[in-house]
């Protein structure tokens, strides 16, 4: 039976808001978290994205806070880290609601943004930061900014922080906590991305959590592959997914020249897109992000550096249009739809050169979630040419080594 929130030893002031917000129980890694959070364990989190991880260690955060209130006003005693701009501005605005009934406050310090409207909050008294490392690495060295008070450490999605080179700048943060009592770290892999390793270096012995969430919190991601013969073929099977799903679509391509390109071509076709470039600024990207939430029928064209850590409701359909060369980024793509329990569609067109792709991305499926890809196909747009099952291949490539060995 599920627990109620009092049952984790949360104030009231904390269970006001999420039972205001309708969140009536604990999800299930909030469940695993929080207890053990509390009971002060350095944790390594291995849960999925949209699950509730936020709340997960948020509320033992504001919890610890409420438990130990300090004497007079000062700077962060809990330092939260994101990967991006868009997550770390997601996870401050769910600290912010929480502030009215507990008092406590959270200031928000990213890349983009006027160092000097940066430098004026921090001076205020605060009680959590959440920041993207590379701009509080450059306070740091600026001297615009001390860690000095910092007792809690939270790396939200390690995973991606290693993959966008952010793992010295992350240790250098980390030692700069000089009375640091407790740090979690959260990521949806642990495997390829070498976020054990990385753990052991800033953790102390953390208790390891592998969270499955029970299927009433899965959204059911129905996940389909199409060949493409070629590149006109390939737009046309894009067009195709786009007028069969007509609520909120995100399109990824590999390159940041291939967004404009891309997004061009499907407004020819009177598809209204949204672009999203790694290196657009900071103001630019929330301009984007915020009309893709005022329309229900638009498609987002972005890149994965630009996407990484959005959370935009009710994402019906993902496309790869480019298929990633990681297989733990395709499930990063994916997770953009069927979140909060709801369904969603993930679509991959692939060519010739992407069938190894295909195999390596189908195994890392079957192993790590249980799920499968299945191969479509549209009648009016079936493919000409044959392409070897990527598995197949596989095998075959295998074999070969084996014989050459002998």
């Amino acid at each position: 039976m599920t627990p109620d929130w009092d049952q984790l030893e949360l104030d009231d002031e904390l269970i006001d808001v999420l039972l205001a917000a309708e969140l009536n129980k604990p999800a299930k890694v909030q469940q695993a978290v929080i207890p053990l959070a509390l009971a002060g364990k350095d944790l390594l989190v291995n849960s999925p994205t949209g699950t509730g991880k936020t709340l997960a260690f948020l509320l033992p955060a504001l919890q610890h806070l409420l438990d130990f209130p300090r004497h007079q006003p000062g700077p962060a005693r809990v330092l939260i880290l994101a990967p991006t701009r868009e997550l770390a501005q997601q996870i401050a605005e769910q600290a912010d609601a929480f502030e009215e009934t507990s008092g406590l406050r959270t200031i928000l310090v990213t890349g983009g943004v006027n160092y000097g409207s940066q430098h004026a909050l921090l001076e205020q008294p605060h009680d959590i930061l959440v920041a993207t490392p590379g701009r509080l690495i450059d306070l740091l060295n600026a001297q615009q900014y001390e860690l000095e008070q910092i007792e809690w450490l939270i790396i939200d999605e390690a995973d991606r922080m290693l993959d966008m080179g952010f793992a010295e700048s992350v240790k250098l943060i980390a030692g700069s906590a000089m009375h640091l009592k407790q740090s979690l770290l959260f990521s949806a892999t642990l495997e390829s991305s070498g976020v054990k390793k990385f753990s052991a270096a800033i953790q102390r012995e953390p208790e390891q959590l592998e969270i499955q969430p029970p299927k009433r919190e899965k959204g059911k991601i129905v996940q389909r592959w199409y060949q493409a013969d070629n590149a006109e073929h390939k737009f046309k099977l894009l067009c195709r997914l786009l007028t069969e799903f007509t609520g909120r679509r995100i399109v990824f391509v590999r390159k940041r020249e291939k967004v404009d390109e891309l997004a061009g071509l499907l407004r020819q076709q009177e598809i209204k897109t949204i672009t999203l470039r790694g290196d657009m600024p900071q103001d630019e990207r929330q301009k984007m992000i915020e009309r893709m939430e005022r329309y229900a029928d638009a498609t987002l064209i972005a890149t994965d550096v630009a996407a990484r850590g959005i959370d935009i409701e009710d994402i019906e359909l993902v496309v790869n249009y480019d298929l990633p060369r990681q297989a733990d980024v395709y499930q990063h793509r994916i997770g953009r739809t069927a979140r909060a329990g709801k369904t969603g569609v993930a679509a991959s067109l692939v060519e010739a050169h992407d069938v190894e792709l295909l195999g390596r991305i189908e195994r890392y499926q079957a192993a790590k979630q249980g799920s499968k890809i299945e191969r479509r196909v549209y009648a009016e747009l079936k493919p000409q040419f044959k392409f070897p099952d990527a598995r197949k291949r596989t095998k075959k490539k295998k074999s070969k080594s084996k014989t050459k060995k002998k």
